[in-house]
């Protein structure tokens, strides 16, 4: 008798763990995974490499409806409903995922590359070209910083006293022309003919501008300072540009630099250095007003949110500030609050240095990038451990915040610090602190103690809370990975541009 063979039952979809499980190595794995988010059907991964995708066998996955692909993201499509339950099945694998020092310099390259992208908008390019104004300035600062620090111990020491008058000439003679050197860049970086723009800026520190009169008062030299420079430059610049429109090229040796400076100068002394003197002068007052009123509470978010504006470029806006407070004060009081940042990187690493206990590769990475970030260059711990872990990022702020919130208490207690220069940060900063009481036993110690809360701060921060529940923290109790175990070694990605 012959039977009828009986109807297999459906077999039920796979589960949201599954359906992760199999999507992350078609996507080249959790060390290609840059970022994962979901809208109403589709799991969006930024990828580091596009090559490694299997498409073929992903598309044949029985969860996968189909795949799309744009300049940004790899999308996956789900469906409603299976995407939210798939995608933080798949977060925890990548996040569970041992990751290398490659992994992480590689995801910290593309956040840098993406990172540059969505800086080129108006506003930052602008401030990008306000830093190379004042970036090729910075050694000048700090050499002449470091000496004016110096020449401040042999005046408290009273050693030397036949040497230190030269010492101030030379600490000073910079400051006391740096208007010139900034309308000088100012007109290279806008297009325009560099001496013209000294000429122009040149104006704002000639001792002779006493014996003028604007707006009803007496202009003294220097006023106005590196903003009254930068302005008349840029006003010199499309001067000058104007000229070379409607000036025979027979007269434009002769006439376009006599206008350039000619129309600009006179605005310059008429009108901008008045307005320039009462910013400058704003800016001093309400530095002074914001530590002295704010201390700890405007040090603290002050230092926790200076990686974030390195991140979106906008602490280039800081450049003109920190030197207008050298200008009129000597030193700036916001540089060495915003180096407590650093100081919380450092804690950071730190801390996943004796998390990671096992992972060679990452500790490898952290003993070489630490050195650079104790003496306040950063960029390597940014970019190689903190930011493409994530949570270390954030924690490096808190700890940054202590630092900052350490510093600006004092500050509001009277005991200011300060910075003689612009740049170095960390450890490097040491020879260019002054303050209240100069360069003295005190003012080290202040900022020595913020260096410290900035370490210990960012150290506990992450140690306590830089790890998720499923992080991946196991691989450093389990056993280490059999070479069966181990992914196969890839190719890197090609460096961009």
């Amino acid at each position: 008798m012959h039977r009828t063979p009986p109807t297999p039952a459906p077999s039920s979809p796979p589960s949201p763990r599954a359906t992760a499980a199999a999507l992350l190595p078609l996507l080249g794995g959790a060390g290609n995974v840059t970022s994962v988010a979901h809208c109403m059907t589709r799991l969006r991964v930024g990828l580091l490499d596009r090559a490694l995708v299997r498409d073929e066998e992903l598309r044949a996955l029985p969860a996968v409806l189909g795949v799309v692909e744009d300049d940004e993201t790899y999308q996956v499509v789900l469906g409603p409903g299976t995407v939210a339950r798939v995608t933080p099945e798949f977060q925890a694998l990548v996040a569970a995922a041992p990751t290398t020092a490659h992994d992480l310099a590689a995801r910290g390259a593309a956040i840098k590359a993406a990172q540059k992208a969505r800086n080129a908008t108006p506003v930052k390019l602008l401030l990008r070209r306000l830093a190379n104004i004042f970036v090729p300035l910075i050694p000048a600062l700090i050499g002449c910083g470091i000496i004016a620090g110096l020449n401040g111990l042999l005046v408290n020491l009273a050693v030397l006293p036949s040497l230190t008058p030269a010492l101030t000439a030379i600490a000073s003679g910079f400051m006391a022309l740096i208007a010139v050197f900034v309308g000088h860049n100012t007109a290279k970086e806008f297009g325009g003919t560099p001496v013209l723009g000294g000429a122009v800026a040149a104006i704002i520190v000639y001792a002779g501008v006493a014996d003028i009169e604007a707006f009803g008062q007496r202009l003294s030299p220097g006023q106005g300072g590196v903003l009254g420079a930068l302005a008349a430059a840029l006003l010199g610049v499309y001067v000058e540009k104007g000229c070379r429109r409607w000036v025979p090229e027979s007269l434009d040796v002769l006439v376009t630099p006599t206008v350039t400076v000619l129309l600009a100068g006179l605005v310059t002394v008429f009108g901008l250095m008045f307005v320039a003197g009462e910013v400058s002068s704003a800016i001093g007052v309400g530095a002074d007003w914001l530590l002295a009123n704010g201390g700890a509470a405007a040090g603290f978010v002050l230092g926790g949110l200076f990686l974030p504006l390195v991140m979106l470029g906008l602490h280039q806006a800081l450049i003109p500030i920190h030197t207008t407070l050298i200008e009129q004060q000597g030193f700036t009081v916001l540089l060495p609050i915003l180096a407590m940042a650093g100081a919380g990187q450092v804690g950071a690493a730190a801390a996943v240095y004796v998390r990671l206990r096992r992972d060679t590769s990452i500790r490898r990475t952290i003993r070489s990038a630490l050195p650079a970030g104790l003496l306040g260059v950063g960029e390597p711990l940014i970019y190689g451990v903190s930011l493409p872990l994530g949570r270390p990022f954030v924690t490096a702020c808190v700890g940054g915040a202590f630092g900052g919130g350490f510093i600006g208490l004092f500050n509001m207690l009277g005991d200011t610090v300060g910075s003689t220069a612009i740049g170095p940060s960390g450890l490097a900063l040491f020879p260019l602190l002054d303050g209240a009481g100069g360069l003295d036993g005190r003012t080290v110690a202040i900022y020595a103690g913020g260096l410290l809360t900035g370490y210990a701060a960012g150290f506990v921060a992450t140690y306590l809370f830089g790890f998720g529940k499923d992080a991946g923290l196991d691989q450093h109790t389990s056993p280490a990975p059999g070479p069966a175990d181990r992914p196969a070694p890839r190719k890197a990605p090609a460096a961009g541009p």
